[in-house]
């Protein structure tokens, strides 16, 4: 018993001695196997920060000077986040091609999970509710079928607008013309009726527009998540959940509106054709399983994917009908060629519908242009790995935030004969000719690819396409007196999407008496 109290000190000592020998052996081997890791290159950072002190200004524009001394693919950290921006088509092809499915996640954004209830799609993480909410969307809401059963709802609304500006007496703010176009027809399409007039309809802009805002701000606490307290102290957390709670009850009385209706006409939805119910009625048949047993609904799961559709409708086809018409101001002959391509396939119609859109190739190829130099988000929803991969030989950890910088690449000079012009012809010869902005062209995506490509791509054109012929051949535009058509700012003003600065405000004359 002695010689084992007197050796059980040496044996203690010797134990500890091999623990710490394994933790060196494996601190040498964490090293080693992190020295032969390749990351991407990136600038020097700050502690805590990361690279947020070096995004002056739009981050499109930082990103785009960054890239000039680093690379079309580079690691940046914003706090705790590391961040890979890609800057170039080839790069977009490998994350959003070859490697989508590793690309394929969403971050955790605090204010956008809140807003929408945790339960949407387009800021849903990779996985079965993602696929499924997705399924929905894709097949149920925005399928050309259903999408083009909605025409006499574009043509009916285009057309309220187009009576608008005849009877204006003063110069036309586009901008809101167009803003509240699109919030018409997303209404009737979403909810079957416009939320426009008095009381309601102003508390329901304001509730969109707050929404807008606040999804589209930095985030402090999704960037460095011990500054989360911050925003206690700012007021951003309180105006997250007042706008939360506006957007609940909003949501809830349409919805019961529609639920009133039902039970009204004896469970029928009242419009004898299935391809005229608007998307609450097709969430609904959902939730109850009339439409697809396959999917489990409920009704926050309705509430969250409707207000999806409406966010991404309303913002997006506004801003693109916004800067065609800038450019067309600032370039009259790009503008008396699109008018003489219209008024030609019109002949004297006072008001085209979808049908006469086909035949537009050169008023097509303007709306390309406006894209390729003013995509709606210049910088894609940011995605997030799921796993380690290589892009151009380099390793990209997991749970990495990306971004595709798609306002630089749709500027490239390797890619586009002069990136800087507005030159919508590029689309009809040339090496550009073929190139189209449905995901398979990576040198020009301005609804993204791949999984997380947008789906309503088809709606938003749609809207653009009709509401951009009518009001070209209806009217002839102008600046208002005493100004040059290069005097137009084309300030940018960031956001969920990136819209005027200033509001567009034009002359309209009525170009058939």
């Amino acid at each position: 018993m002695n010689q084992f109290i007197q050796q059980t000190p040496l044996t203690n000592l010797f134990y500890v001695f091999l623990f710490f020998l394994f933790l060196i052996l494996v601190k040498w081997f964490n090293r080693s196997e992190t020295n032969k890791c390749r990351p991407p290159p990136s600038p020097s950072k700050l502690p805590i920060i990361g690279n947020l002190h070096q995004i002056h200004g739009f981050p499109h524009h930082a990103f785009k000077s960054l890239a000039q001394k680093h690379g079309p693919l580079m690691l940046l950290h914003f706090g705790s986040k590391p961040t890979l921006v890609v800057s170039s088509a080839e790069i977009a092809f490998e994350v959003m091609k070859t490697n989508d499915h590793v690309f394929s996640s969403r971050p955790e954004l605090q204010f956008a999970k809140r807003l929408f209830y945790n339960k949407d799609m387009a800021f849903a993480a990779y996985g079965e509710y993602w696929r499924q909410s997705r399924k929905v969307c894709v097949l149920q809401l925005l399928n050309p079928k259903k999408v083009q059963s909605f025409g006499f709802v574009r043509e009916e609304e285009v057309t309220l607008m187009l009576d608008k500006i005849k009877v204006s007496t003063s110069a036309v703010n586009l901008s809101e013309m167009f803003i509240a176009l699109s919030i018409d027809v997303v209404c009737r399409v979403a909810f079957g009726k416009k939320y426009n007039e008095g009381e309601l309809g102003q508390k329901f802009r304001g509730i969109l527009k707050e929404c807008l805002y606040l999804i589209g701000i930095s985030n402090i606490a999704d960037l460095i998540p011990s500054l989360a307290w911050v925003n206690y102290l700012n007021g951003l957390n309180a105006r997250v959940e007042n706008n939360f709670r506006d957007i609940d009850s909003f949501m809830n009385q349409v919805v019961e509106e529609h639920i009133e209706k039902k039970r009204r006409l004896g469970g029928h939805d009242g419009s004898g054709d299935n391809e005229e119910e608007d998307f609450v009625d097709v969430m609904l048949g959902i939730e109850n399983g009339d439409k697809d047993h396959s999917i489990s609904w409920d009704r926050v799961n309705t509430k969250a994917i409707i207000l999806d559709m409406f966010v991404a409708g309303t913002d997006t086809s506004s801003v693109v009908l916004e800067w065609a018409m800038s450019e067309l101001i600032r370039h009259p002959d790009v503008m008396a060629e699109v008018q003489k391509e219209v008024r030609d396939i019109a002949r004297g119609k006072l008001t085209l519908n979808e049908t006469d859109i086909n035949e537009m190739h050169y008023l097509k190829s303007v709306i390309k242009e406006t894209l390729r130099l003013h995509p709606p988000l210049p910088l894609s929803v940011p995605r997030e790995t799921l796993q380690k991969v290589q892009i151009q030989g380099y390793d990209i950890p997991d749970k990495t935030l990306v971004m595709i910088n798609v306002f630089e690449i749709g500027r490239d000079p390797k890619l586009w004969d002069e990136p800087e012009k507005f030159w919508p012809k590029r689309f009809l010869n040339g090496a550009s000719v073929s190139i189209d902005f449905k995901g398979q062209d990576f040198q020009f995506i301005p609804f993204g690819a791949g999984r997380r490509g947008c789906p309503g791509m088809v709606f938003a054109i749609s809207i653009i396409e009709l509401a951009l012929a009518n009001i070209l051949n209806r009217f002839d535009w102008a600046l208002p007196e005493g100004m040059n058509c290069k005097d137009l700012d084309m300030e940018e003003e960031f956001g969920i999407t990136v819209h005027r600065k200033n509001d567009l405000v034009l002359i309209a004359k009525p170009h058939y008496s």
